[in-house]
């Protein structure tokens, strides 16, 4: 991985960062902090990671499968899913408005190209992931399915029982990734609902466990992917601990569980822009 590619990469966040924010300002709703935090992930997987194939097919056979689990960061998802060329990018003005196919949390029934499950309500997502990854097993499909999920999202009982079924059926072509930036909509996790060592369990639960300390990093987020895939394979499904800031790249939005679905005003939105230059050309 060369300085150059991981500037492009760079150059892509800071436009999908000005299409978050501008986005969730045009309807005044939305998600805009987690969709920052995780803009490196996701710019990562779409433009690095993931063998995928230029047209979307529902069935996704012979590719590389992304799963959004944590629904409500739609921005980030919409804008990386536009700039990779599943749609034209121009339709991210239409986002929460009347009649868009880019609805707050991803639907499937507005055949938007990219989206293959509706998500949103919180803990189905690696369920959702595992079945598409045992699919992929019993048609001898070598590719590889990624889901992400919030750590908030962790206290819905349903990510456990699925935690369960991986390890057990051998889900080895399946790499979990865990948006941990600690925060969630009431506060901070520790304070609504403790997760715990996460590491811990999730090596109790029987998957292989990477920690990636710097989760906005370009370099450290692609070593941390490229290091499961090479952990893959290998009868154990993979989860990364993926620490992030909420709000990243945003000075006043970064760390603050108040911008997790709060729109910036006017002035707010021109100080965001001005943090984040236009690069690839806005919509």
């Amino acid at each position: 991985m060369t300085r150059n590619s991981v500037h492009n990469l760079e150059a892509i966040c800071t436009q999908v960062r000005r299409d978050i924010v501008r986005m969730v300002h045009s309807c005044q709703s939305g998600h805009p902090g987690g969709s920052l935090g995780c803009t490196e992930l996701l710019v990562c997987l779409y433009f690095e990671i993931m063998q995928r194939n230029d047209q979307f097919d529902i069935d996704g056979i012979g590719e590389d499968l992304f799963f959004l689990s944590n629904g409500h960061i739609s921005p980030v998802f919409y804008s990386v899913l536009a700039r990779a060329g599943y749609f034209d990018v121009a339709e991210l003005a239409t986002f929460r408005k009347l009649n868009s196919r880019l609805q707050g949390h991803p639907t499937t029934h507005e055949g938007l190209p990219g989206v293959r499950i509706a998500s949103g309500s919180l803990g189905q997502g690696l369920s959702v992931a595992i079945g598409a990854a045992q699919a992929k097993k019993l048609n001898g499909d070598n590719k590889h399915v990624f889901v992400l999920m919030g750590d908030g999202e962790l206290q819905e009982g349903q990510v456990w029982e699925a935690a369960l079924y991986a390890p057990h059926n051998k889900m080895d072509n399946l790499i979990a990734v865990i948006d941990y930036n600690g925060a969630q909509i009431d506060g901070a996790t520790k304070d609504v609902l403790s997760l715990g060592n996460l590491k811990a369990k999730w090596e109790a639960f029987g998957w292989k466990v990477i920690e990636v300390l710097k989760g906005n990093h370009i370099p450290s987020v692609l070593e941390g992917l490229h290091l499961a895939k090479s952990l893959s394979n290998q009868n154990q499904p993979v989860i990364i601990l993926l620490n992030t800031e909420m709000g990243h790249g945003v000075d006043f939005m970064m760390g603050s569980h108040k911008w997790h679905g709060v729109a910036p005003n006017n002035d707010q939105l021109a100080e965001a822009l001005k943090q984040n230059p236009e690069t690839l050309g806005d919509y």
